[in-house]
């Protein structure tokens, strides 16, 4: 039988992550990103030759801006940081794409995704939540993975799981289980996706790379998928 994740060379790519603006509000409560000119074109012309010139920009935000990926660190002191999170977790990784039906309960459970092989795999959660991202709705009702469902794929191997939602979680569930179960197995998590309608259920390679930085859980990404021809 064909490996149902395996890819093929070629094909286009697909963005899947959000465009980060100053002021954009992702996490209700979190500030948004400031940008500011460090270095202006117009002061950096005294330091080149003519008809040379540089902008530098300070961005000053929290890691969980845009689309972003959680290390365990995020969830765990002596997790994984975003240094420690090997390129196996996060590149070219074959793309299984979870839809719920239309209908179904928020909570994406355990029997969603029973028969699927999710080993080495990158799970991602097509809810349509990411429609709404930007608007006071995204935050609401939103789509999440219950606990049940969280424990299969730490249990089956998954290799990261993303979701177009607000979170993983149920953001009225203060215990977070679906982060604790997946950090706690070393799983990256990636949350505020978008596009993921563009992608086939299987077939498709995902890409989302973290800067690798010491000491920290959170970071945004460029998150995106090469889809067959």
């Amino acid at each position: 039988m064909a490996d149902q994740h395996a890819g093929q060379p070629g094909g286009r790519l697909v963005e899947l992550s959000h465009v980060i603006r100053a002021g954009m509000v992702t996490y209700p409560g979190l500030p948004g990103p400031v940008i500011t000119p460090h270095l202006t074109r117009e002061d950096s012309r005294g330091l080149y030759a003519p008809g040379t010139e540089f902008a530098i920009d300070e961005i000053t935000m929290v890691g969980n801006t845009g689309t972003y990926l959680d290390a365990p660190y995020h969830r765990f002191a002596d997790g994984a940081d975003l240094a420690a999170i090997p390129l196996e977790r996060t590149v070219d990784l074959p793309a299984l794409v979870v839809r719920p039906e239309p209908g179904a309960p928020r909570g994406i459970d355990a029997g969603t995704l029973a028969g699927l092989d999710v080993a080495g795999a990158a799970v991602l959660l097509h809810t349509g939540d990411d429609v709404r991202f930007g608007t006071p709705e995204y935050s609401q009702g939103h789509h999440f993975l219950t606990r049940g469902a969280a424990a299969l794929l730490a249990e089956r191997g998954a290799a990261l799981v993303g979701i177009d939602a607000v979170n993983i979680d149920d953001t009225g569930d203060p215990e977070r289980p679906a982060h604790t179960l997946l950090l706690g197995a070393g799983i990256p998590v990636v949350e505020h996706l978008t596009g993921l309608g563009e992608l086939p259920a299987t077939g498709a390679r995902f890409t989302a790379v973290p800067l690798r930085v010491e000491g920290f859980g959170t970071i945004p990404v460029r998150a995106f998928a090469r889809v067959p021809a």
